[in-house]
């Protein structure tokens, strides 16, 4: 038994899930009845119900995930650009403090397939694959062991990893252990640009509710989001047979579980693909948190950023926050707790096809992009151009708009000023902001106390 465990250290589970948004969950108003096991989780644990990733790709945000850092500074600012080896992790924090270690699915943090034991990140035990999307589908899930052996898991893909999870949970359950599975679903099968659920589940959701965004923009929900509900339905039922799992083993009372995913899906209608824009369908993440520390820690209303889970997640565990994290813990946000020094905006970052950034708070958002060429090979620029304002309060599925508009130079100003304060704290430099051309505001007027941002 390992100095953890004796100590009475948790447990810790991450259930990491790909391109998955907010609301396809009961908690946030989705009326399909996909995800259950996390409605519960959500009630009777702590439910961050703004959750905001802070990079809206697969590879940055998992490098932040695993860090705490922008992409920026890990230097992961998109995709294929593999982590630095001297990187510290969640497995090196962990490991140190005496947890055993897993890693479970897909990585994307690497340039190599199989993934070489000194690219893993410090995980101890290691059933992954860098790009589980071309090693595998949906009943074809292929993984690397530590030995970088080719290890096919039978079953469609989410229950595959699932009953891996639960057996490396059930033969290290005299040890404190920190597991962290990270599941393709519900993103695309690339190859295929097709959203495959389990056999017969497409069908259960074609035709059903259809969030307003993609209801009003041209793009691919129509045709694919049968098969995303029913991906994430599964993944649902995945997460209550990992439930089910610490419960029979009596490891529910002493394990922390996190869920949360990388970014959101827009389905095609604001770019030409899924993701890598400002908009909520992008950047928003369902978070919910059960276990010690977080049993009945309500909804926190507070904008949460994906940098701040990892020093969440050690400081539910008693582990020390390494300074250079650059997070922070929502631990003193629980149960209606409001902690004055908490940011009320989160920031997000964007670079691979364009580099961007954006500033969200409470009820307005803003977006700037830089627009020379080529500018997506670059981590970051000094000048940018508007690209969107959006009053959140009067157009939550940011349908209309508004830079640009006179009626709004005061909020752009104020936002702009946020943002460069931003850029600096994630270690980036102030910008120039190139304004967007002047358009009369018509009957849109903002009032004074709007402007207290």
């Amino acid at each position: 038994m390992t100095q953890a465990k004796r100590n009475g250290k948790p447990n810790v589970i991450v259930f990491f899930t790909d391109q998955q948004r907010w609301d396809t969950t009961g908690a946030h108003g989705n009326p399909m009845g996909l995800t259950p096991n996390f409605d519960r989780m959500a009630a009777r644990g702590t439910h961050l119900a703004h959750s905001f990733t802070c990079q809206p790709v697969c590879g940055p945000a998992r490098s932040a995930l695993q860090t705490g850092l922008y992409p920026t500074t890990t230097g992961c600012y998109r995709n294929n650009i593999p982590l630095p080896p001297d990187s510290r992790t969640l497995a090196h924090e962990f490991r140190d403090a005496g947890y055993r270690t897993g890693y479970i699915g897909k990585w994307h943090l690497a340039a190599e397939e199989p993934v070489s034991e000194p690219k893993r990140g410090g995980y101890e035990y290691w059933l992954a694959a860098n790009s589980l999307e071309k090693s595998s589908d949906a009943y074809d899930t292929v993984v690397y062991n530590n030995d970088s052996r080719r290890i096919k898991l039978p079953g469609y893909r989410v229950d595959a990893l699932t009953d891996a999870a639960i057996r490396y949970i059930d033969e290290r359950k005299e040890d404190a252990f920190f597991l962290f599975i990270s599941y393709l679903e519900p993103h695309h099968q690339n190859h295929l640009d097709d959203y495959p659920p389990p056999d017969g589940y497409r069908e259960l959701f074609t035709g059903g509710w259809v969030p307003p965004d993609l209801a009003s923009l041209s793009g691919t929900a129509h045709q694919h989001l049968g098969g995303y509900y029913g991906m994430v339905k599964r993944i649902d039922e995945a997460l209550g047979r990992l439930l089910d799992a610490l419960k029979s083993l009596k490891l529910d009372r002493n394990t922390i579980v996190l869920f949360t995913s990388d970014h959101g899906c827009h389905f095609k209608t604001r770019n030409k693909e899924y993701k890598r824009s400002a908009h909520e369908s992008s950047i928003r993440i369902p978070t919910a948190v059960c276990g010690p520390g977080f049993e009945g820690g309500g909804q926190v209303r507070e904008l949460v950023s994906l940098i701040d889970l990892p020093p969440t997640l050690l400081d539910a565990a008693g582990i020390d926050i390494p300074a250079i994290m650059q997070g922070r813990s929502v631990m003193p946000l629980l149960r209606g707790r409001k902690d004055p020094g908490w940011p009320d905006d989160v920031f997000v970052q964007f670079s691979e096809d364009h580099v961007g950034r954006a500033v969200r708070t409470q009820r307005w958002k803003y977006s700037v992009v830089d627009r020379t060429p080529d500018s997506g090979k670059q981590p970051g620029s000094l000048r940018y151009e508007d690209e969107c304002l959006y009053d959140l309060q009067a157009d939550p599925y940011e349908l209309t708009n508004l830079v640009g508009l006179s009626s709004h130079r005061e909020v752009v100003r104020i936002m702009r000023e946020r943002l460069n304060r931003r850029l600096v704290a994630a270690g980036e430099s102030a910008a120039e902001f190139v304004s967007a051309s002047e358009r009369p505001g018509g009957q849109r007027r903002v009032a004074a106390e709007e402007l207290d941002l």
